[in-house]
C-alpha cells in the first residue's frame, strides 16, 4: 500500500486503522467470552430442566396404572417452539415418557449422568431410584448457534456504526490538531519576494516551533543579505554619479578646447561611453529602489495623470516628438501603486519601445480604466524563447540599439513588488509584427 503524502492523512489512516483493529480485536475477545458464558447459561438451563422434570416423571411413572402403555407422550396444549425435548427410560432403556416432539433417534443410550454431545444436540442425562429411571434432555446445537449469531449481529451492528464514526472523529481531531501547521504554511506561502518579516509562532505545537524558529532565522539572514546587496547597488550607483559627471565635464571641455580632429573624435567616443555609464547608474538606482522600496500606498492614485506627465516629459525633446500615441480612459484609473514607482515603470516600458521599435510607426501607449497599461511598438517579431528572458537583468536579446538591458527588469520588479504583473507579447495584439508589454496593476 502506498502511504499518502499528507501528514494529516497518514496520521488519520494509521490512527484509524489502529482504532479499527483494536475494536475488532476487542469484539472478537468479547464474542469468545460471551459465547463461553452463553454455553454455561444454556448448560445450566438444560441441567435445571432435567432435574426439575425427573421427579415429576418418577411420580408419573409410579402413579401410572398397569394398563397404561409403556411409552407415553406428553400432550401439548398449543403449538409452540420446543427448544428442549426429553425422554424418560427405565433401566432396560425402554421409553416410559417423552415430550410430544421428542425424536428418539436423537437420544443415545444412557451411559451416565452429565452432559454429552451429538453432532446435532447437547444432551443432559440424570437418574433416579438407583438408576431404574433415567431422563435425557436434549437441546439443538442449531439453536445455540442461532442465538450466538443473533448476539454477534447485535454486537456487530453498533460496532459497524461506531468504527466509521471513530474514523471520522480521528480525521477531524487530526485535522483540528494540524490547523497551526496549515496556518504556518499559508503564512509562508502568502509572502512575496519582498516580504521577509518573521512568521507568526503563536499557537504552534512544541514540536513545530523549532521549525518556525529556523524559518524566521533564515528569513532574517536573507533580509540582511538582500538589504546589503541593495544598499551596495544603490550606493555604488550613487557614488559613481559624481566622478562620472566630473569626467564627462572634462571630456566635453576637451572636445571644445582641442583642435586635433583625432583627439576630438576620441573625446566624443569617451563622452558617449560616459553618458552610457550615467544611464546605467540611473538604471541601477531605479532597480535598487524597485527592489527595496515600499511600492504600494494606502490611498489610490490616478494612473492617467502620472502617465500623462511621463509622456509629456519624454516627448518634449525634438528626438521623440510625435513618436508616442497616448490613449487615456475617460474616468480615473485608480491603483494603490506608488506614484514614483509607476512613473519609473511607465518610463522604462516607453523607453524600451522607443529604442527598439520601428521609427515608421509611433509607439502606442494605452491605459484602460481598470489600470491595465499597454505599450506596443512596431518592429520584427521576438521569438518566444527570447520573450521569456527579456525581463531578466542585462538581457538585451538580439537588439542592436544602445541600452543596458535593465528597463524590462526594472518594470517587472516594480510590477511584482506592487502586487501586479508584466506580460510580454510578440507580435503585438491585432498585428502581424511588433512587440507589446502589458502591465496589470494590483489594484
Amino acid at each position: 500500500m502506498i502511504a499518502p503524502r499528507s501528514l494529516q492523512w497518514r496520521l488519520s489512516l494509521w490512527l484509524g486503522l489502529g482504532v479499527t483493529l483494536l475494536w475488532v480485536a476487542t469484539a472478537a475477545l468479547t464474542v469468545q467470552k460471551l459465547r463461553h458464558e452463553m454455553d454455561e447459561v444454556f448448560d445450566s438451563a438444560l441441567e435445571e430442566t432435567g432435574q426439575r422434570l425427573l421427579p415429576l416423571a418418577v411420580r408419573d411413572v409410579i402413579d401410572r396404572d398397569s394398563d397404561d402403555e409403556p411409552s407415553q407422550s406428553v400432550a401439548t396444549m398449543r403449538e409452540h417452539d420446543e427448544f428442549f425435548t426429553y425422554v424418560v427410560r427405565d433401566a432396560e432403556g425402554q421409553v416410559l415418557l417423552r415430550s410430544h416432539k421428542a425424536d428418539l433417534s436423537v437420544f443415545p443410550p444412557f451411559t451416565g449422568m452429565g452432559f454429552t454431545d451429538t453432532p446435532t444436540h447437547r444432551i443432559y442425562s440424570d437418574a433416579a431410584l438407583q438408576g431404574t429411571v433415567t431422563i435425557s434432555v436434549a437441546e439443538p446445537l442449531a439453536r445455540r448457534r442461532a442465538v450466538a449469531w443473533q448476539t454477534l449481529l447485535g454486537l456487530a451492528l453498533p460496532l459497524g456504526l461506531l468504527v466509521p464514526v471513530s474514523l471520522i472523529g480521528v480525521w477531524a481531531l487530526v485535522r483540528l490538531s494540524m490547523a497551526p501547521l496549515r496556518r504556518l504554511r499559508f503564512d509562508i506561502e502568502a509572502r512575496g519576494a519582498d516580504d521577509l518579516t518573521p512568521v507568526s509562532m503563536a499557537g504552534l505545537p512544541s514540536e513545530i516551533r523549532p521549525n518556525a524558529l529556523a524559518v524566521n532565522r533564515l528569513l532574517e539572514r536573507l533580509k540582511r543579505t538582500l538589504e546589503a546587496e541593495r544598499s551596495f547597488t544603490a550606493n555604488s550607483a550613487h557614488e559613481l554619479r559624481t566622478p562620472v559627471a566630473a569626467a564627462l565635464a572634462q571630456t566635453q571641455r576637451l572636445i571644445i578646447e582641442t583642435s586635433d580632429k583625432v583627439a576630438r573624435e576620441r573625446a566624443r567616443e569617451i563622452e558617449a561611453a560616459l553618458r552610457r555609464l550615467v544611464r546605467l547608474s540611473e538604471k541601477l538606482m531605479q532597480l535598487a529602489r524597485a527592489e527595496g522600496a515600499r511600492l504600494q500606498v494606502a490611498e489610490p492614485i490616478d494612473l492617467a495623470v502620472i502617465l500623462q506627465m511621463v509622456v509629456n516629459e519624454m516627448t518634449a525633446g525634438a528626438d521623440n516628438a510625435g513618436r508616442v500615441e497616448l490613449v487615456l480612459p475617460d474616468v480615473p484609473a485608480l491603483s494603490h501603486i506608488d506614484a514614483d514607482a509607476f512613473a519609473i515603470l511607465a518610463r522604462n516600458l516607453i523607453e524600451n519601445a522607443l529604442k527598439h521599435g520601428s521609427g515608421q510607426e509611433p509607439v502606442r501607449v494605452v491605459l484602460s480604466a481598470d489600470g491595465v497599461l499597454r505599450v506596443a511598438n512596431a518592429g520584427p517579431i521576438v521569438a518566444s524563447d527570447m520573450l521569456a528572458r527579456l525581463s531578466e537583468p542585462f538581457e538585451r536579446g538580439r537588439a542592436h540599439a544602445d541600452g543596458a538591458g535593465l528597463g524590462l527588469a526594472i518594470a517587472r520588479t516594480i510590477a511584482t513588488g506592487s502586487g501586479g504583473r508584466i506580460e510580454l507579447l510578440s507580435p503585438r495584439e491585432g498585428r502581424q509584427d511588433g512587440f507589446e508589454a502589458r502591465f496589470f496593476s494590483g489594484g
